[in-house]
């Protein structure tokens, strides 16, 4: 088994966006400064890799409770468009 990989199969950097977004953030900006400083990610490509995120089976036996608040977060903004 790869290091980076853990028991669920996820990479390390999907296991690091996961527990960025069980954080709470305080303050504009502040989500977007750890995005760039912790994960070394452009805010637009950390949210392209989240939404992929969401949709893999393995994320949602990682983490079900983050994993089923996204989901139903983005399904409400897509029923808002």
């Amino acid at each position: 088994m790869d290091e980076d990989t853990g028991e669920q199969g996820l990479g390390r950097r999907e296991r690091e966006i996961l527990a960025l977004e069980r954080r709470g953030f305080f303050g504009p900006g502040a989500k977007e400064r750890a995005i760039r400083e912790e994960l070394d990610l452009a805010p637009v490509r950390y949210y392209q890799l989240l939404n992929a995120l969401l949709d893999d089976a393995r994320a949602l036996a990682h983490d079900p409770v983050t994993v089923n608040r996204l989901r139903r977060v983005r399904e409400t903004r897509r029923g808002e468009r």
